[in-house]
């Protein structure tokens, strides 16, 4: 994702290495990298310009401070590179929002009408925003309001169908407006709490399309309006983006396909051309990807610093939050065994593709194309062929056993020994982290892993477990501060 965008800031980020001082040279010279990268990856100019002279002008203006406190309340070194870093992801975030993504309601209900050209993948984004709604308690309504395009309402009915959602269709030779409004006294008469309107585009922004738009506007005054724009368009995106907001009040935009473009500068441009905010992101065809726009998030992402808040998230929707802690806690004491990472890697697989797992750990952006889903897939069959006892106590697993669990998983037995290898290592790394160590150990190490699954569990299961330490601790804190004040209060009324 964005792999354009990234070498850019990544290439600066080396010209800056060694460097003491943030001069204007410098500072020149590594922006020329990430001026070339952002307008490689259809970053409109204006936007482009923009914003490398806020950064010039931050990283010159700026007192370089050397320490600085980190989360733990500990002095860390800070160097001028690392300094325009943090710069540069400021600038990301505040040019790409602020985003407030949450979906309106209007008549007590959320109402969404989906805009777009053709092919743009309005119809799967309606199946998401209707599986959104429906994790959130929501009944939704589907309404198939495209009558144009071949197949287009059979096609919103098999979304609805695996959903288990009702798709509301027209009678014959009703237009699209007035199947829009019958969609909504439907919605009224059978308790459905949220609507989503699947809209026709064409290939073109033409006077027909918006003409109808305005009618269905008018008639069910959605809640909101949001325009779904294919990144693999380029600069066109924002055209677009630009073009339907001078006819319609849009309240912000889905950006489908960000995944499968290594430039989508669409995404960076948009909000500052248009002024109308990214609200979600559509990656892949299943329809639980769909995510929210986080911008910090994505700028992280950019600079090569993952996006850990987005990797937890992703966690707790697949695991029951209660467990997730228990195994967390579990895993920093080093009491884990084969059977837990059983479940962890089944886990992996539904948070989604392995590659975008990568993209969200620090430092493993870079290696994200490495990782292999096929790599779940053979570490799987290896633990299914061990005993109940070899999955509890792997030091049991001598070359022998090696052997006949290499037969049963169709793998060789060195794949059988490099995995328990690499099951050992993850564990000393987590119990490094739940002693204090702090930070993230074996980081490096996992650098050179690519594909391993064993390492994205020790890289996705450390923020996790580093999460819930530090909320024990913050409670811990809380807790004394609060009796501080107790023992306070008594001492002044005696």
């Amino acid at each position: 994702m964005l792999e354009t965008v990234s070498q850019g800031f990544q290439n600066a980020t080396e010209r800056l290495r060694g460097v003491r001082e943030l001069g204007a040279t410098a500072i020149d010279e590594a922006l020329r990298d990430v001026r070339t990268s952002l307008l490689e990856a259809d970053v409109d100019f204006e936007v482009t310009r923009d914003f490398l002279a806020k950064v010039r002008e931050r990283a010159l203006g700026e007192k370089v401070r050397t320490r600085v406190r980190n989360s733990d309340g500990r002095s860390v070194r800070v160097t001028p590179g690392q300094h325009f870093v943090a710069i540069c992801e400021q600038e990301l975030t505040a040019l790409m929002g602020p985003v407030d993504s949450s979906l309106a309601r209007a008549d007590g209900r959320v109402s969404v009408l989906l805009l777009g050209l053709q092919g743009v993948g309005k119809t799967t984004v309606a199946g998401k925003l209707a599986r959104h709604l429906q994790k959130s308690g929501h009944r939704p309504l589907l309404v198939a309001a495209d009558i144009y395009r071949p197949a287009a309402v059979e096609q919103l009915q098999a979304i609805g169908a695996s959903l288990g959602v009702p798709v509301h269709v027209g009678a014959a030779g009703e237009l699209p407006p007035e199947i829009c409004l019958a969609a909504l006294q439907r919605a009224r008469n059978e308790q459905r709490d949220a609507l989503i309107y699947d809209t026709a585009g064409r290939l073109a922004i033409d006077e027909d399309l918006m003409e109808e738009l305005r009618q269905i506007d008018e008639r069910v005054a959605p809640a909101n309006r949001l325009l779904v724009c294919d990144a693999l368009m380029g600069r066109d995106a924002v055209n677009v983006a630009k073009r339907f907001s001078e006819h319609l009040d849009l309240d912000g935009i889905v950006m489908t396909k960000l995944d499968g473009d290594a430039r989508g500068g669409a995404a960076l441009a948009v909000k500052a051309v248009t002024g109308v905010p990214i609200k979600f992101l559509g990656t892949g065809e299943q329809l639980d990807r769909l995510e929210e726009f986080r911008p910090e998030g994505l700028a992280s992402r950019i600079l090569g610093m993952g996006d850990i808040v987005g990797l937890v998230r992703d966690f707790e929707e697949v695991v029951d939050e209660k467990q997730a802690e228990e195994d967390a806690e579990r895993l920093m004491k080093g009491k884990f065994t084969l059977e837990d990472l059983l479940t962890q890697l089944r886990t992996i697989q539904k948070m989604g593709p392995l590659r975008e797992m990568f993209e969200k750990l620090p430092g493993m952006g870079a290696i994200a194309d490495q990782a292999d889903e096929g790599e779940l897939v053979k570490v799987e069959a290896m633990i299914q062929s061990m005993t109940p006892k070899e999955r509890s106590d792997p030091n049991a697993i001598d070359k022998s056993r090696a052997a006949r669990i290499a037969r049963g998983s169709g793998r060789r037995a060195r794949e059988v020994l490099d995995l328990l290898k690499r099951f050992f290592q993850m564990k000393d790394m987590m119990i490094k982290l739940g002693s204090g160590g702090g930070g993230f150990p074996g980081m490096a190490q996992l650098s050179g892993a690519g594909g391993d699954p064993t390492a994205l569990l020790a890289g996705g299961a450390a923020p996790r477990a580093a999460l819930s330490t530090r909320r024990g601790a913050e409670a811990r804190r809380k807790n004394k501060r609060k009796q501080a004040r107790k023992s306070r209060r008594k001492g002044r009324k005696r």
